[in-house]
């Protein structure tokens, strides 16, 4: 009898592509993408040097550091998208760019004077920097959330975070183009922040929008 129904049930199973999973979330977070940029141009634009300041290496690292983050959390993702998937390896991955980027932030601090630092770290847009992040991380975030209910996660708050954390570089990636603060420190305290509220934000909802339907 058991047999015969694990036959039963398995007669209308089809392959599915390797790539299915991570397909499936570059769809999500692409779309995301899109609607932020979309959202950024039309309400705050695009940072009016932003021609010149592509031929300089900050404005590069700001973008490599939010799109990391947005790579490594999306690997870490796709491996949480899975059963009893262990994704402790690609979580610690993402103290790479972490430790780099405010091991630099540390040594621009150190080449100053101490009364300077704080306005260094400080900017001039502190205050609304990690909210506008958070902002444009949602529609990403969103995106997310679809793919990873069609998929089978378990972890519900880790795959929550991860997802979070994805959209999070990604919405710092979108609102880098309009932002004109280029101190490394500023980019490692208010950027991480406004990722950090995104992975946060993944890891409350995972268990109540991943749930398995």
């Amino acid at each position: 009898m058991t047999d015969s129904l694990v036959r039963t049930l398995a007669a209308d199973l089809a392959p599915v592509s390797p790539w299915y999973v991570a397909r499936k979330l570059t769809v999500g977070v692409g779309v995301g993408v899109v609607l932020s940029a979309v959202l950024m141009l039309l309400v705050l634009g695009l940072r009016p040097d932003i021609t010149h300041m592509m031929g300089t290496g900050i404005f590069w690292l700001k973008q490599a550091y939010t799109l990391v983050f947005t790579i490594l959390a999306g690997l870490t993702a796709e491996r949480l998208a899975r059963p009893a998937a262990n994704a402790r390896q690609r979580i610690l991955w993402l103290l790479i760019p972490l430790l780099l980027v405010f091991g630099m932030a540390a040594v621009q601090l150190s080449d100053v004077a101490a009364g300077a630092r704080m306005p260094i770290v400080m900017g001039g847009s502190a205050s609304v920097c990690p909210w506008r992040i958070f902002f444009f991380a949602i529609p990403p975030l969103a995106g997310l959330i679809w793919a990873m209910r069609d998929l089978a996660p378990v972890r519900l708050r880790e795959a929550g975070a991860a997802v979070g954390l994805a959209a999070g570089g990604a919405g710092a990636f979108i609102y880098a183009l309009h932002c004109s603060e280029d101190a490394v420190p500023f980019i490692a305290v208010w950027y991480t922040l406004g990722m950090a509220l995104s992975a946060l934000l993944g890891w409350i909802i995972g268990p109540l929008l991943l749930r398995w339907r």
